[in-house]
């Protein structure tokens, strides 16, 4: 067990010194003392940009005092194991391992998040999906991606709400918006947009053969309400109508919901998650103008490509990821090699190492870009 010990503090001091690297101290100290100067002057709050500098500090200091609980966590842990080395108590070894692994998790949750250092990775999230070719199998498909990401949120801790989802009589749905709000939402998500293959024996087929689906999931960041987006009225079509069927599980059965289209984009958005016809409408206008704002980012900064992300077919070939139930387990990332056999974990919502495995992807080709 003294082993055993020895090498778990290993691996988190470890951890830590990588933490450490990617954080540079020194140069968030250095930081902090000039933004603490610069609120403590007489004329702070007549000047523009204010707000900004103060939620700047606060995150520099949050990210200090969270490095110096681990510090001091870790050096609990070591004073643990030498107690441990003294008496081999079962209850001491007990508390040594919860905690232990209590911080190994903080610790690549520290790192994960330094990995989320883009414009728009603190921003909520708008996350849509759309059964692809496929019939019923991809509709049911895009259910099951749907309720994934669901679950995915409610282990993060954050909070979703099913703006819209078009559901089909027979199964499953055809589409379905989500709002997920948190910090670091866009961050954490942004590496699903793309298009989704299961590979499986259809439900839906009596003679019980292997199917092949595919849904489509965008990803795009909310911008604030007061973003400079011009909409015409007459470039709107609104339309209403009630939600129904099987998808109503996620959304109010009522007459209010709202679909509007953006004629010369043919962006559409549809809220009918809210009660009144005009709330509705006031939520997929926010929305809209997010799209719009995020579509005018695209087309003027090549720098935002990475935020919008590249629209392709939901068809063979074009996946990011394969879910494959048979003739065997497998959940892979076409882009970064990662995998995962426990298929039925993921679909519960555990996407942490896919997620993960797409940030350092990621991170690894802008330094090479």
């Amino acid at each position: 067990m003294i082993v055993a010990n020895v090498s778990v503090l290993e691996e988190l001091r470890t951890l830590k010194r990588e933490l450490q690297d990617s954080l540079d101290l020194p140069a968030l100290r250095e930081r902090a003392k000039e933004l603490e100067a610069a609120t403590s002057a007489p004329d702070f709050w007549s000047r523009e940009g204010n707000q900004e500098l103060l939620k700047e500090l606060s995150g520099i200091n949050g990210r200090i005092a969270e490095w110096e609980g681990v510090s001091s966590e870790l050096e609990d842990l070591e004073v643990l194991e030498e107690m441990l080395r003294e008496d081999d108590d079962a209850e001491l070894q007990g508390e040594f391992e919860r905690r232990a692994e209590e911080l190994r998790r903080t610790l690549e949750h520290h790192k994960l998040l330094i990995l989320l250092d883009e414009e728009y990775d603190t921003s909520n999230a708008i996350l849509t999906v759309h059964a692809g070719s496929g019939g019923l199998d991809s509709q049911d498909w895009a259910e099951m991606l749907l309720r994934m990401y669901l679950r995915y949120a409610e282990r993060e801790g954050l909070k979703t709400t099913v703006l819209e989802a078009a559901s089909d009589e027979e199964a499953g749905i055809k589409s379905a918006t989500v709002m997920v709000e948190g910090d670091h939402a866009y961050g954490f998500l942004k590496g699903e947009k793309g298009v989704h293959r299961l590979v499986r024996i259809s439900p839906f087929d009596s003679a019980h053969r292997r199917h092949t689906s595919f849904a489509s999931v965008g990803v795009s960041p909310e911008f604030p309400d007061d973003v400079d987006v011009e909409v015409r009225a007459e470039d709107l079509r609104v339309d209403t109508f009630r939600a129904s069927g099987a998808g109503g599980q996620y959304v109010n059965r009522t007459d209010s919901a709202v679909r509007i289209t953006h004629i010369p984009t043919g962006i559409v958005v549809s809220c009918q998650n809210e009660r009144s016809q005009h709330m509705n409408r006031q939520v997929a206008m926010h929305v809209l103008k997010s799209k719009l704002y995020e579509l005018a980012l695209q087309e003027r900064q090549n720098e935002l490509a990475s935020v919008v992300g590249d629209k392709k077919e939901s068809t063979w070939g074009s996946q990011i990821r394969s879910y494959v139930l048979h003739p065997y387990t497998l959940a892979k990332d076409h882009r970064t090699g990662s995998e995962k056999g426990n298929v039925q974990a993921v679909l519960d919502g555990d996407l942490g190492d896919f997620i993960m495995g797409y940030l350092r992807w990621h991170a690894r080709g802008e330094r090479e870009a």
